[in-house]
């Protein structure tokens, strides 16, 4: 089967899935393989709800001319998803980073919609499946397309952007995040910036915080580069407030968004350049940002009964956290409560990255602070309003009779932690 003889028979098709539960009529199905499944062995079902073909790479289950066996099923995938990109003229936008990819998407995302067709990374489907999904859904009539790219280990980017051929890249910034995979610090700049090196080396645009001073030394004297942030002459936004929103200065107007905590600001300024660099109108740029409402637990502003709720839930790294603390520790409530789950993938940074956050509470954080998680639950602390709980089962039980009223509270944690079951409890 030849990547053109697939691409005939894409095209026959009006969808792509990889997972049986969700096919619909006329869906390509691709038999992906995981460590606990073999998608060849739901071929059959596939074809029984609707799918126009299936593509096997075990002969074991063709079971007729609909089942479309190819050498390595993922392998297919991929360089469909090459393939159909080639054939498009869709502007591809390509973005990465430690922290903020999926709300800057997003916020991208609602700045172009209100001017162009559009297509984004839907969720966080960010990996070396779901950005071929994301190329695959893109149809001729799309003006632009928005790929979120994640990675924890090195050459991964590179690989995503030899798939996607983006135009034009972004990275949020650079975090202590999948250690574990990178290395350290160092080891995450040079990961992240195999998307500046793919777009220099075809002569494609990159969009810079130019507060960043990792960034701005990252792309050096590449000359085509749009920058943005609060020194930047082409794209200067002016802060207003954090608390407990996020206001600015944007065209002599006050724009007032849904979004908690300075880190959220740049996430802003970047949708708002490209916004800007794509000629999307002041006045729908001010109304993307405003309408935009942060979902999935993160960064979500909540009010249940008398509390206020920041949950920012979804992920966590040291960088995260140490900025959600920030600016969690710049509000003017005396009734604070902090809940901190484990961050994940730190590999033998874990003790000293888990200490160094309770450090920092213990210097700066007046409030009640809960930690969870057996990382945290050893580290060692001093102050009597740090409580540390091995297990969310205990967490749960010592909150249990409680009750809170007027607070502002704090909830970030790794997805891994499930953090959000204390709003069950609140």
């Amino acid at each position: 089967m030849t990547i053109q003889n697939l691409y005939n028979l894409f095209q026959e098709c009006q969808s792509i899935s990889t997972d049986t539960r969700k096919i619909t009529p006329d869906t390509m199905f691709f038999a992906l393989k995981g460590e606990n499944f073999n998608g060849n062995s739901f071929a059959k079902t596939a074809l029984e709800l609707g799918a126009l073909y299936c593509i096997i790479d075990e002969k074991e289950y063709l079971i007729n001319d609909n089942c479309i066996l190819v050498d390595d099923v993922l392998k297919a995938l991929q360089e469909l998803a090459n393939y159909h990109r080639k054939q498009l003229n869709t502007p591809i936008i390509a973005l990465t980073g430690s922290n903020g990819k999926t709300t800057t998407k997003e916020l991208i995302n609602a700045v172009l919609s209100t001017q162009f067709k559009t297509v984004a990374t839907k969720g966080n489907l960010n990996n070396h499946i779901g950005v071929p999904l994301t190329l695959l859904s893109l149809s001729k009539d799309v003006e632009i397309g928005i790929v979120e790219m994640g990675a924890n280990h090195h050459k991964e980017i590179e690989f995503l952007c030899q798939i996607a051929l983006p135009d034009y890249g972004l990275i949020t910034n650079f975090g202590k995040a999948h250690l574990e995979g990178f290395g350290s610090i160092e080891g995450v700049i040079k990961a992240k910036s195999e998307l500046y090196e793919h777009l220099k080396q075809h002569n494609k645009t990159i969009f810079v915080n130019l507060d960043d001073p990792v960034q701005v030394k990252q792309v050096a004297n590449y000359a085509k580069v749009i920058t943005f942030g609060t020194s930047s002459p082409n794209t200067v936004l002016e802060l207003k407030s954090t608390q407990p929103l996020l206001s600015f200065e944007y065209q002599n107007t006050t724009v007032n968004s849904h979004l908690t905590g300075a880190y959220n600001f740049n996430n802003i300024c970047a949708a708002i350049a490209i916004g800007d660099y794509f000629k999307v109108s002041p006045e729908h740029i001010k109304k993307a940002i405003e309408n935009y409402v942060p979902t999935n637990n993160r960064s979500q502003i909540l009010h249940k009964h008398s509390n206020t709720i920041i949950l920012d839930a979804y992920n966590a790294n040291p960088t995260s956290m140490l900025a959600a603390l920030e600016n969690f520790k710049q509000s003017n409530s005396d009734q604070k409560i902090v809940f901190l789950g484990d961050m994940f993938e730190l590999g033998k940074d874990a003790a000293i990255e888990h200490q160094n956050i309770v450090n920092y509470i213990e210097e700066h954080i007046t409030a009640d602070v809960n930690l969870v998680g057996s990382n945290f639950f050893k580290t060692k602390t001093t102050k009597p309003f740090v409580k540390k709980f091995e297990t969310f089962e205990t967490l749960k039980e010592h909150l249990i009779n409680q009750k809170f009223e007027d607070k502002l509270i704090l909830i970030k944690g790794s997805r891994g932690m499930a953090l959000e079951r204390v709003l069950e409890i609140l």
